[in-house]
């Protein structure tokens, strides 16, 4: 019973604040629907700057975006805790002080901003999606909140993430399910769902959210807009809650959600070096770099595939779209072998799993497991001969070594277990960082990679149960730790797009990958593409119908992006390779907007 009357409570009170909102938004003068498309529209940039010179107010751009962000949630279920009623209190005591001074209080000044639901924000709660974390109202905003708010930035709401956010499908028992804003049928991803789907209404012009495997970089290409998973601490984690408190073996970084490259490289420059709000936050004194050399061309490194799970054709097709723009841009362009992905998510199951998910899973409590939690935890929960013989019996029976090899790592371990899986894990970093980087021979000698985000463009609701492995594709890059843009490149084309009944047998070949822990010879995971594609049975559920993940005609006119990896520190160049890319690529039907032709 406090399950359902928690969850009951709690959705009363979001309709509540939702309407309150509404009527506040009403009861102001109505604007003229040019200024409040010219205000939608426009740049964090633009909208400060509309303000400076008077165009329009704090209040004028909190109420427009507001209406964008009830739209939002109405279509998708996207909003957690609601600040509708705090932020227009907010943005007009900013319009007194600006009529009174002349002078904006910073660089966010009347930016209407939305966190993911982890942020801490003073007075509200930070549940996550638990139900029995109602009621736990943080006492203070949570590092990157108080930040956003002394630059002048007017928080409106918090957005929906998975159960424990160890996950890419965007649902949990107190919130529900929130959906893809292209297509009701499919996930805008996670672990950062909800503040995806937001930003493709815009309903909100900037975004906050968290990576630890994707988290940021999944959504954002599911639904279309853009992220930077920047290097670790140059954006503050403090006051994020998550589900296991200390765990450090792979770094959560935090970073921005955007609806424009121009909005991804402002908020950066904004926060980049910024000083803390408090002394207990240790950020370091590093101002966005201009130290950096952008007047020759690049020398591009990129693969569209890996050899853990085959990219689909829009995936690959949205890479080699990329590379195209790219090299008309006057680029050098280069195909490289791809990392070992099989290595890299080994080492992220092996750290990730070192208790058995105990930590993790303790804060269910009563709560009902999550289907996309299933292969996640499932080897932990095996007997250990079990698990042995599984591994085995799916590597010499079913011929599938590659998902034998992490599916092995799924256990707890010793302290020096973990000890042994960290340093492996550095030592992948510190090979794999030089042959990207490194200008000497044999070394690649990249400034970027451009990489498939995933191996589809989306996932159905309810497909991840056995397939977040998937998640690998954006995995490796925080496993060996490299800051990453993701720039959306095209949609799903349900003709050019389509997979044949022989595409899993084209191109079947074991091949040498780059770096992780040996340079072996790998070949897909024989069961996880046909889960993918739909060939044969689903795997580990026998008695499943053979639906496919990727279904192209199904999938049509859903988002398809690409990641940009770059290497630590140099962040900017990354972002400059998405604002070269953008231009590239030209109109695409991404970006700020508040006509909705993205949804025909």
């Amino acid at each position: 019973m406090p399950i359902i009357e928690n969850i009951r409570r709690k959705h009363d009170e979001r309709a509540r604040r939702i309407d309150r909102g509404k009527a506040l938004v009403e009861e102001r003068k109505d604007l003229p629907g040019d200024v409040q498309r010219r205000i939608i529209k426009s740049t964090i940039t633009e909208l400060v700057n509309g303000i400076e010179h008077g165009q329009w107010t704090a209040c004028d751009i909190v109420s427009t975006f507001i209406l964008q962000a009830i739209k939002a949630h109405e279509a998708t279920n996207c909003l957690t805790e609601v600040l509708f009623e705090e932020a227009l209190a907010e943005a007009e005591k900013l319009d007194e002080d600006f009529k009174a001074t002349g002078k904006l209080r910073g660089g966010l000044h009347g930016v209407p901003v939305t966190f993911k639901d982890q942020y801490k924000i003073k007075d509200f709660d930070n549940t996550i999606g638990f139900t029995h974390w109602v009621d736990e109202r943080a006492t203070q905003d949570a590092e990157l909140v108080a930040q956003a708010r002394s630059m002048g930035a007017i928080v409106i709401a918090k957005t929906n993430v998975p159960q424990t956010m160890m996950g890419f499908e965007c649902v949990n028992p107190l919130w529900g399910r929130t959906d893809n804003p292209y297509n009701p049928n499919y996930s805008p991803g996670g672990s950062s769902g909800g503040e995806a789907a937001v930003l493709r209404f815009s309903g909100s012009a900037l975004g906050l959210g968290s990576d630890v495997g994707g988290s940021l970089r999944i959504p954002t290409s599911h639904c279309g807009v853009f992220s930077l998973k920047p290097t670790d601490q140059r954006f503050s984690g403090q006051g994020a809650v998550g589900c296991v408190p200390g765990f450090v073996g792979i770094t959560t970084v935090y970073g921005p959600m955007a609806r424009s490259v121009a909005d991804i490289k402002r908020t950066c420059e904004l926060y980049f070096g910024r000083p803390s709000t408090t002394p207990s936050v240790n950020l370091p004194p590093v101002k966005y770099r201009t130290d950096l050399d952008f007047n020759g061309p690049l020398r591009i490194g990129y693969f569209k595939t890996d050899r853990f799970i085959r990219a689909s054709p829009a995936c690959q097709r949205a890479v080699q779209e990329a590379v195209n723009a790219l090299g008309t841009a006057g680029h050098e362009c280069v195909e490289i072998n791809p990392p070992d992905m099989a290595d890299i998510l080994r080492l992220f199951v092996e750290h990730t799993a070192a208790d058995g998910y105990e930590t993790m899973m303790s804060n269910l409590k009563s709560d009902k497991q999550e289907p996309a939690l299933f292969l996640v935890t499932l080897g932990p929960r095996l007997p250990a001969f079990i698990r042995a013989i599984s591994s085995l019996f799916v590597k010499l029976f079913i011929n599938d070594p590659s998902f034998a090899y992490v599916f092995d790592a799924s256990r707890p371990r010793t302290v020096r277990e973990f000890w042994a899986a960290s340093a492996t894990r550095i030592k992948a970093n510190d090979d794999l960082q030089h042959h990207l980087w490194a200008s000497a021979a044999p070394a690649l000698g990249l400034d970027v990679v451009i990489c498939p985000v995933q191996a589809v463009p989306g996932v159905p609701h309810g497909s991840t149960k056995t397939l977040t492995p998937m998640a690998v594709a954006t995995a490796a890059w925080n496993v060996i730790e490299c800051p990453v843009g993701v720039v959306p490149v095209t949609r799903v084309d349900p003709t050019k797009d389509a997979v044949g009944p022989d595409w899993l047998e084209q191109g079947k070949t074991a091949g040498l990958v780059l770096g992780g822990t040996g340079n072996q010879m790998r070949t897909p995971s024989y069961l996880l593409e046909r889960a993918v594609y739909g060939q044969g049975k689903r795997l580990l559920q026998p008695l499943d119908e053979p639906v496919p993940a990727y279904d192209a005609k199904k999938m049509a006119g859903l988002p398809v992006g690409v990641q940009i990896v770059g290497r630590p520190w140099e962040d900017e160049k990354v972002i400059y390779v998405m604002e070269v890319l953008d231009e590239a690529l030209g109109e695409r039907g991404f970006g700020p907007g508040m006509d909705e032709e993205w949804k025909s």
